[in-house]
């Protein structure tokens, strides 16, 4: 890779990395103070400022993992830094995919609407059933992270063996075998995205029977219950389709430890891979009432618009 490459990659990802902290960061910020100065929080309030949080861990883990791959592949590639990185991504990476799982129920639940008895009963019971994915969530999270711990031991130990071509050649199989396993790990991400696609599907068959509801009345268009629903269906689908694109790019980076010669794939799936931790921010942000009129006005104390000190925004 040419000196120009890397300079491009290594500005590329320093932008993503800078909004994806001032998003993520902002979110923190509110929803923390919020909560310290009221001494309490909504359930949406905390899964959002704990997602925003993992991320921040997030983008630090790929920043590193990328500026290394780019400008010290060889230390990269060892056992002990490339096990360290992958321990520290699979826990934040699975427990960031879970935590906008468990965003994307709690709207369905308390937003969506239907009769049958089934999904009564678990919109009586949201809350706690919110509460038990996250902690479920989180057993998984470290779940897949101890997993790792068997193979980083076997690293530790043949790689310091300076041995015969047979212990070589062994050693090398084991590393293509553990790439092997942490591609596969990749299915640990399908339960996940079929419980927010199917959360997508019941608000788009709920916001459909509601529309026909309140179409006779001529205020389909404008309540609170149909923007509701609209809002939610944008901040799933975004997650579904910036999901899907990260995993995407995850796939042809790991991909890539198998094909030789193809880094330059690998630097561009950690640049996608990057995009999708940063921008999800900001469409919380957008999506989230209150995070939205703290943003907004922000912007405008920024710019003058707006006096500082002035009262803030209403919370909804």
């Amino acid at each position: 890779m040419s000196g120009l490459h890397k300079w491009v990659f290594l500005v590329l990802s320093a932008t993503q990395f800078i909004l994806g902290m001032l998003g993520n960061g902002f979110i923190v910020l509110v929803n923390g103070s919020s909560w310290f100065k009221n001494k309490t929080i909504s359930l949406s309030d905390f899964i959002i400022a704990n997602l925003a949080l993992s991320r921040i861990v997030l983008l630090w883990i790929l920043l590193v993992d990328g500026v290394l791959i780019v400008f010290s592949s060889k230390v990269h590639d060892e056992g002990i830094i490339m096990q360290i990185i992958d321990i520290f991504w699979t826990f934040t990476n699975h427990l960031s995919i879970w935590l906008a799982t468990c965003l994307s129920v709690l709207y369905c639940l308390k937003i969506a609407s239907f009769s049958h008895p089934t999904f009564l009963w678990l919109k009586w019971r949201v809350s706690r059933m919110v509460v038990q994915m996250i902690l479920g969530a989180l057993v998984l999270s470290c779940a897949s992270a101890l997993s790792l711990i068997h193979e980083f031991k076997m690293y530790s130990i043949l790689g310091g063996i300076d041995g015969t071509g047979n212990v070589t050649e062994h050693f090398r199989k084991k590393r293509n075998e553990y790439k092997l396993i942490h591609v596969l790990g990749t299915l640990w991400n399908l339960p996940p995205l079929i419980v927010s696609l199917a959360s997508y599907f019941l608000l788009i068959v709920s916001l459909g029977r509601h529309t026909q509801r309140m179409e006779p009345s001529g205020t389909s268009s404008g309540d609170p219950s149909t923007e509701a629903h609209k809002r939610a269906i944008k901040i799933i689908l975004s997650f579904l389709l910036l999901f899907l694109l990260y995993f995407l790019a995850f796939l042809i980076t790991s991909s890539s430890y198998f094909i030789p010669g193809t880094e330059m794939v690998k630097i561009i799936g950690e640049l996608i891979t990057m995009f999708y931790p940063a921008s999800h921010s900001f469409i919380l942000i957008l999506g989230n009432s209150k995070l939205k009129h703290m943003f907004v006005g922000m912007l405008r104390c920024e710019s003058g618009h707006l006096k500082p000190g002035s009262k803030g925004p209403v919370f909804l």
